[in-house]
């Protein structure tokens, strides 16, 4: 589904990332772990097509995802939740789930995700600045959600929520993934990455420095806290 191969990003004369490789097949999770300014953020702006000081390739199956800007991308069926969610304070919450175009024939419909986020059901006619901040989290991935992407590329989506929220959002993923829907999460919460997700690319100033399956965060978790500076 996604291969990413050399990839390399520049702010100004700063390198981000450097010579970045990974894949993701069709319903696996894969998570991007580092310390803030390890790249991670920029990795998925790349994706994207956010981010344009960048070399190496990136692909969505048998797409070739550069010459394509973020929207065609999105069309071609990515999903991105930024960390500040992209969402726009007067627009309702059925809004933001009916305006954007549906790129695939999996997007979900109105009342599955009313059912999957009651809250945004009960909430629907509301404005979203008057939503709580996990419930606007809810509502970025809801929206992606709604857009049919096969590709989710997820930014921190755990960060600040309470307990019952994180649980919410993992069982979530967990249904994306058995729909055969990848996704790339930036993630911070070890015990939740490794609650949803298959595999585990640590980076480290921009550069990949290991690949590490559940199992292997498990038995290092103090060692890789450490590592993440928490």
């Amino acid at each position: 589904m996604l291969e990413i191969d050399g990839l390399s990003a520049w702010y100004g004369e700063a390198q981000a990332l450097r010579d970045l490789s990974l894949r993701a097949a069709p319903g696996e999770i894969v998570t991007l772990v580092g310390r803030n300014g390890a790249g991670k953020t920029t990795a998925l702006r790349c994706v994207m097509g956010l981010h344009h000081r960048m070399s190496g390739s990136v692909r969505l199956g048998d797409t070739d995802l550069g010459p394509l800007g973020p929207a065609r991308r999105a069309r071609s069926g990515l999903g991105y939740v930024p960390d500040d969610r992209g969402i726009y304070a007067t627009l309702t919450v059925q809004e933001h789930l009916i305006l954007p175009p549906k790129a695939a024939d999996s997007a979900w419909d109105l009342e599955r995700v009313y059912a999957a986020f009651p809250a945004l059901g009960e909430r629907r006619g509301q404005a979203a600045s008057k939503l709580s901040g996990g419930e606007q989290q809810m509502l970025a991935i809801a929206r992606v959600l709604r857009m049919g992407a096969r590709l989710l590329l997820l930014d921190e989506p755990t960060e600040g929520l309470a307990p019952i929220l994180v649980q919410q959002i993992a069982a979530i993923l967990r249904d994306a993934k058995a729909e055969g829907r990848t996704v790339l999460l930036v993630e911070q919460n070890l015990r939740f990455a490794t609650g949803v997700a298959d595999r585990h690319y640590l980076l480290s100033q921009g550069t990949l420095v290991a690949t590490l399956g559940n199992d292997e965060v498990r038995a290092r978790e103090s060692e890789l806290l450490q590592h993440l500076g928490i």
